[in-house]
């Protein structure tokens, strides 16, 4: 019964075999193994080794071109001796080619340009020279400090028309009175048309609005009479305009009315006589506002 229990009974009796795998998997993952340091090692001294390689063959291609080309010159410059030394041309232009065609090039364009230049140069002192000595012999000649003269122009002979005609110039000069006259009378004559002119504009009329406060007696006066015997004050250079009537105090108001006045016509102590002769109806006359126009 005891075995037939444990059997139906659901136990993981390998579960440190699972556990001590597990540790060894995440420990492997983990730590950097030996040989994938060495692989890194051997790829940094494949890459040293490859570089130092390159930098050796580099070497030895400078240096063969560099003989190759000293050889050439030689066996272009002693021909002899290079036959003696068994050093074939073929063999040294065969050498050279390749990499080497390209600076040989380039050095003898060089050469030909450097001789084109010292052409130039040399051309360009023998026109100095040329043109010193032109100066030389310019400053030298006596004749070109000297002014060239130019021979008189021969006399014209006068007509006889010309000569008749200066016989006829009035010396005592009664033309130029003429003139001056005939001009001092167009002068004359603008001035008067200007005169004219300037007298037929209308002359600027200087104009001020007056505001006037007429005052009663007291609050039993008639201000409508007195606003009429206000208005009847009738003289040349004088317009009425709007009236109100303003409250003083105690029941008594007092007449504001505007007017306009040309200045040189009407002034303010004429109108303020003129409306002051209302005994019955006026007290007194003040000046409330003056505005010019």
């Amino acid at each position: 019964m005891a075995v037939n229990f444990l059997a139906e009974e659901k136990i993981w009796f390998d579960k440190y075999k699972y556990d001590d795998a597990e540790m060894q998997y995440y420990t492997q993952l983990n730590a950097p193994t030996t040989t994938t340091v060495e692989n890194s090692l051997a790829t940094q001294e494949n890459g040293a080794s490859n570089i130092l390689r390159d930098i050796a063959r580099a070497r030895e291609n400078i240096q063969r071109s560099l003989a190759g080309i000293s050889s050439v010159w030689e066996a272009d410059s002693n021909p002899k001796e290079a036959v003696q030394n068994n050093v074939s041309p073929v063999s040294s232009h065969s050498a050279v080619q390749g990499a080497d065609i390209e600076l040989c090039t380039r050095v003898t364009s060089l050469e030909k340009e450097n001789q084109n230049l010292h052409k130039v140069v040399e051309e360009l002192r023998l026109a100095l020279a040329k043109l010193e000595i032109r100066l030389s012999t310019v400053e030298r000649s006596p004749a070109s400090t000297k002014p060239a003269v130019c021979p008189p122009a021969p006399r014209q002979p006068v007509p006889q028309e010309a000569k008749e005609d200066d016989n006829d110039i009035d010396l005592f000069g009664s033309s130029d009175e003429e003139e001056n006259a005939e001009s001092e009378r167009i002068r004359e004559q603008r001035l008067l048309q200007y005169a004219e002119k300037k007298s037929k504009k209308p002359a600027l009329i200087a104009k001020s609005s007056i505001l006037l406060d007429v005052k009663p007696w007291d609050d039993e006066t008639d201000m409508v009479k007195l606003e009429e015997c206000v208005r009847t004050v009738q003289l040349v250079g004088l317009l009425w305009g709007s009236s109100k009537l303003v409250p003083v105090g105690y029941g008594i108001r007092k007449l504001q009315i505007q007017c306009v006045v040309e200045d040189d016509k009407v002034g303010t102590d004429q109108l303020e006589e003129e409306i002051t002769k209302f005994e019955d109806y006026v007290q007194s006359v003040d000046v409330a506002a003056f505005n010019k126009i």
